[in-house]
């Protein structure tokens, strides 16, 4: 059983609802007298029947009512909190899970799957109330082959922990390292589609998954993909739950690939003039076929911000491998930045040592600041209009302190741009300004034909723009979701479903 890692414990005495969070629920289709205000006593004689731990606590409510999503701690700074669940759960085995959403599910009960609650778009937070279900019970690596290089963890497992007796007990490694990944889960990351830092060499997560095992919302258990590299055998359900945020079925256990500890690694760092010829140079890098585990491009602010840049777009690499690989990927590298400025390999050793540090939100809202970041995907194509475009609409905002972004994960036919944004409106304009960047920065991604999120996902905060992403597609997506969650109990509110 892999130790797990510390929850962070974040909790203020319980407030009433925010009225942004109250608003987005009450915009959504569904409603669930059964979960408000209180669960039947019948009801929770069930859960503690089915369930190790059941817990009604402010305490254990608050913690589940929220994830990092920095309008959160707006929140919190007035008092209030997004949602509060009536009861949290905390399963121990897949049976558990299955009962309780069988449970859930006969009293149309609304159902909210969390673990580490890294998330920041608020897809944790149980907007109808009813019963958050907590997966840290469920930890730890249930199966190793060596042979074919695949391991199976338990949905809940975090990722530092599943990382290091990987590493440790089987010389392994996946190769996923979000910068959540001491808080963040193994089920979080499939969930979510998320991108870990070294995902150019390594891919997102959906290139990692081998198999799931699932909890359907009336607790039907299924297992989707196999111990098989592809398959021809109709369509891939693992596909149908990456990315799903709980709406669509519980995962409860992952099986992913892995490679042996990579025995070499080298980096180095160049800057170039401004950020579009950076981007060039990343674009002929992939295109050549080089996947370095690390390709990153800082725009001039961040450049400056992050290493004392005073000019210019620096560009950081970093590649693990095997030794002859990382020569010629490498090569590659120094090939298409021959026209920039080479530097030392100390941003990327900057890079490294801070990579996993996350700003205390609180304290930059305490000193009056709305801050947040957007991260977007686009064609090699799109990516200078939507670098360019969602920078000057940034700085368009009344309020603006600052906006930037960089490069983080790159592919052959495009990549992502994080963008970071800081402002200091009026306090009764917090939210209405913190809407408009995420507004400056999305419509103009989908306007040149990218997609509204990379990695962090949708949840609420982002629910809105789901139809001009997907137009009718959202519907056929709204009708498997009605006939996996005839009820409508599973995550309710997320992934614009329900508006």
């Amino acid at each position: 059983m892999t130790t797990q890692s510390p929850r962070v414990t974040r909790t203020p005495p319980p407030g009433p609802l925010s009225a942004g969070a109250e608003a987005w629920r009450n915009a959504t289709r569904f409603s669930f007298p059964n979960a408000d205000p209180a669960l039947s006593e019948d009801l929770l004689r069930r859960l503690r029947s089915a369930c190790s731990a059941v817990s009604a606590s402010d305490e254990a409510r608050v913690e589940a009512g929220r994830d990092w999503w920095p309008l959160s701690a707006l929140w919190a700074a007035d008092a209030t909190v997004p949602a509060l669940p009536q009861v949290v759960v905390a399963p121990a085995s897949t049976a558990e899970v299955a009962a309780v959403a069988a449970l859930c599910n006969d009293a149309r009960v609304p159902l909210t799957v969390f673990a580490g609650a890294s998330g920041v778009c608020g897809g944790s937070v149980p907007l109808h109330g009813g019963v958050s279900m907590d997966m840290t019970g469920l930890g730890g690596i249930s199966d190793v082959d060596a042979i074919s290089q695949t391991v199976e963890a338990r949905a809940g497992t975090f990722g530092l922990a599943f990382e290091t007796e990987l590493r440790e007990r089987h010389a392994l490694t996946v190769g996923h390292w979000p910068q959540s990944i001491e808080m963040s889960t193994v089920g979080g990351w499939v969930a979510c589609r998320g991108a870990g830092q070294y995902s150019t060499r390594y891919g997102k997560i959906e290139d990692i998954v081998v198999g799931l095992e699932v909890v359907l919302a009336d607790g039907t258990v299924i297992r989707t993909g196999g111990a098989y590299p592809r398959s021809a055998a109709g369509p891939d359900l693992n596909e149908l739950f990456l990315g799903s945020e709980g709406t669509l079925g519980v995962i409860t256990s992952v099986r992913m690939r892995a490679r042996p500890i990579p025995p070499a690694e080298r980096r180095a760092a160049w800057a170039f003039p401004e950020f579009a010829s950076g981007l060039e140079a990343c674009r002929r890098v992939l295109q050549r076929g080089a996947t370095p585990a690390v390709l990153r491009l800082y725009d001039q602010t961040e450049s400056k911000r992050n290493f004392d840049f005073e000019s210019g777009a620096v560009l950081i690499v970093l590649d693990e491998g095997d030794a002859t690989l990382i020569d010629a990927v490498m090569g590659i590298v120094g090939d298409e930045c021959a026209g920039a400025t080479e530097l030392s390999a100390e941003p990327v050793d900057r890079w490294f040592e801070h990579r996993n540090r996350i700003p205390d939100i609180a304290e930059l809202v305490g000193a009056g600041l709305v801050v947040d970041t957007v991260e977007v995907a686009g064609s090699w194509r799109s990516l200078q209009a939507i670098y360019s475009e969602s920078i000057a609409a940034l700085r368009a905002l009344d309020g603006i302190v600052a906006a930037s972004a960089h490069q983080s994960h790159a592919y052959s036919d495009g990549a992502c741009l994080y963008f970071s944004f800081a402002g200091r409106p009026p306090r009764e304009s917090a939210e209405s300004f913190y809407d408009a960047a995420f507004d400056a920065v999305t419509f103009t991604t989908l306007a040149n034909g990218g997609t509204l999120s990379h990695h962090h996902g949708v949840g609420v905060n982002r629910a809105r723009y789901m139809r001009r992403q997907h137009g009718a597609g959202l519907d056929v997506m709204r009708s498997i979701k009605s006939a996996l969650d005839r009820n409508g109990i599973l995550n309710p509110g997320k992934l614009g479903f329900d508006l």
